[in-house]
């Protein structure tokens, strides 16, 4: 479990293509300083276990095809930046909200408004989870723990198909301490909803 509080921007320092997975070593001096082998480690919203600690400031993470084809983490490769946390502790403060690292979908970054201290990012929202996004609620991008600021149905579909999108505004600290401070149109973005939305919609399901 994860809070959507990103601990450190590290880097994805090399690929290798296993025959239905990957393996990557990923850079992050903070993240990799108490990091053991079986430990769980958040990248870019995606709860990955740590296989090897390498150098002191870099881990190995296997990633199975499943992950790879849902999440974007498959799109990555040596030099990419990627958002980084460690499995949050019990006795901690949840300064964003529960986050399990398993991604419900990607969403693509369609335009980016600066303002004087903050931005507003609007991202694409698959029709398959837009049901769980509501105004002033909790939405994971990328790992990030944010509040949707705005939501939208265009007229027509963007380049990924969806129509649905939503928007978050970006403060200071987040645009410098994350991958969104750089991310351009046309960015491939993980999105975790609000667990608790899919439980609801489960129990009522069930009646």
């Amino acid at each position: 479990m994860f809070t959507g509080i990103v601990e450190e921007l590290g880097e994805i320092v090399a690929t290798e293509q296993l025959a239905d997975a990957a393996r990557l070593t990923i850079r992050g001096k903070l993240v990799t300083s108490d990091a053991g082998h079986g430990d769980s480690i958040a990248v870019n919203g995606v709860c990955l276990t740590v296989v090897e600690v390498v150098d002191g400031d870099s881990f190995t993470v296997d990633v199975m095809q499943e992950t790879l084809n849902r999440s974007s983490i498959g799109g990555l490769g040596a030099g990419s930046r990627v958002n980084l946390e460690r499995a949050a502790a019990l006795n901690s403060r949840l300064g964003g909200h529960l986050v399990q690292g398993h991604v419900d979908g990607t969403g693509t970054v369609l335009s980016r408004t600066p303002s004087e201290n903050w931005e507003v990012v609007r991202i694409s929202l698959p029709d398959s989870i837009a049901r769980y996004v509501v105004q002033k609620g909790s939405i994971t991008v990328d790992g990030i723990s944010l509040t949707v600021s705005g939501l939208g149905i265009a007229d027509e579909p963007a380049a990924d198909g969806n129509r649905d999108w939503f928007e978050v505004s970006l403060i200071p600290t987040t645009l410098s301490l994350t991958n969104l401070g750089f991310a351009a149109a046309g960015t491939t973005v993980n999105l975790e909803v609000d667990v608790i939305a899919k439980y609801v919609e489960r129990l009522q399901q069930r009646g």
